[in-house]
């Protein structure tokens, strides 16, 4: 079997994974981090399915600017869904 076929199914289950986490968790830094790691995930995807154009852009913008700006909000905001 491609290593190539089963690394981008683990991927893919963990971005999948990470994504259902960031959309029932109460507490917004953890989602923060849960949506973070799920983009990580989809860029090592994107790497695999050979996009690096793709993944130079990706990875600064929904794993560094998109938490920081998250986090900076929350930080303005309450830290837990009611």
């Amino acid at each position: 079997m491609d290593m190539t076929l089963v690394l981008t199914a683990i991927f893919s289950l963990i971005g999948f994974i990470f994504t259902c986490l960031a959309v029932i968790e109460k507490d917004l830094p953890k989602a923060v981090v849960f949506s973070a790691v799920q983009s990580a995930a989809y860029a090592v995807l994107f790497y695999l399915l050979r996009a690096p154009d793709i993944v130079l852009v990706y990875v600064p913008v929904s794993v560094g600017l998109y938490p920081a700006a998250l986090f900076f909000l929350i930080g303005k905001s309450e830290r837990v869904e009611e």
